[in-house]
């Protein structure tokens, strides 16, 4: 089953219109025929065992995989229509801290962006104060914790004004404190940021239950599930529209 959101809150412009997109590394098919729709200020949590296709998915949203035959990247099939004015920023698993300092590390996003160094500075030590590094900004941001150095990804992907986020697995290995910092973070910036669109992956199904406002449970690079946050996780409703999703929740499936 591939599904598609305009039914469940036709009243939100949508921000991404995928249709029949199929995408191949080599011989190995990575997802099988997408069709999915994701309205403007929705929070989408990509769930499903390693290997379903949620890492792929996330990297077609946000143009990582295009249609171009390049081995490495992948092939993609299909059509992807994004809302106008759309613009993103994607946090992994292990963001790739630059060797230089923290303030550095997020003043070159914004300069980057099209800000001057100074204006880019000024707005980075606002943004480390929001995500509460403010006081480590000197240190070299490859010296810091998983935690720490996700929290700068934040706040170099906040100085480039993305209305869209994604995430790929962002709390993944992390200890309880670090998670909860993040976590917090991701509340934070969807509930503050008017009309942020936030797309993440996860194992965690606390986190998707207290983030997510749909879910999308992928296997073998198909979406068999596509619902409300609290429609998916209701046992009954869940089983009539997938029972593979409903045994992934159990437990049943790895």
């Amino acid at each position: 089953m591939n599904a598609a959101s305009p039914a469940t809150h036709p009243e939100k412009e949508v921000q991404f219109n995928l249709q029949d997109i199929n995408v191949h590394f080599g011989l190995q098919q990575a997802l099988h025929n997408i069709n999915l729709q994701i309205a403007k200020g929705d929070r989408l949590a990509l769930i499903g065992a390693n290997g379903s296709g949620k890492s792929t998915l996330l990297r077609v949203l946000h143009g990582l995989i295009t249609s171009t035959r390049v081995k490495a990247t992948g092939r993609l099939t299909g059509t992807i229509k994004t809302m106008p004015g759309t613009r993103q920023a994607m946090l992994f698993q292990r963001p790739h801290m630059l060797r230089m300092s923290v303030l550095n590390n997020v003043t070159l996003a914004a300069w980057l962006n099209g800000q001057s160094w100074q204006a880019g500075k000024k707005q980075a030590m606002n943004e480390l104060k929001r995500v509460g590094l403010l006081d480590l900004s000197q240190r070299p941001a490859n010296t810091l914790s998983q935690g720490q150095q996700q929290r700068v990804a934040f706040a170099r992907a906040s100085v480039t004004q993305p209305n869209v986020l994604v995430l790929d697995e962002p709390t993944a290995s992390m200890d309880p404190r670090s998670k909860r910092e993040v976590e917090g973070l991701m509340q934070d910036f969807a509930e503050q940021d008017s009309g942020l669109t936030l797309i993440f992956a996860s194992h965690n199904l606390g986190q998707v239950k207290r983030l997510a406002t749909h879910v999308a449970y992928l296997e073998y690079g198909k979406i068999l599930a596509f619902l409300p946050v609290a429609e998916f996780f209701d046992e009954d409703h869940l089983t009539m529209v997938s029972q593979q999703a409903q045994k992934f929740l159990k437990g049943n499936l790895l």
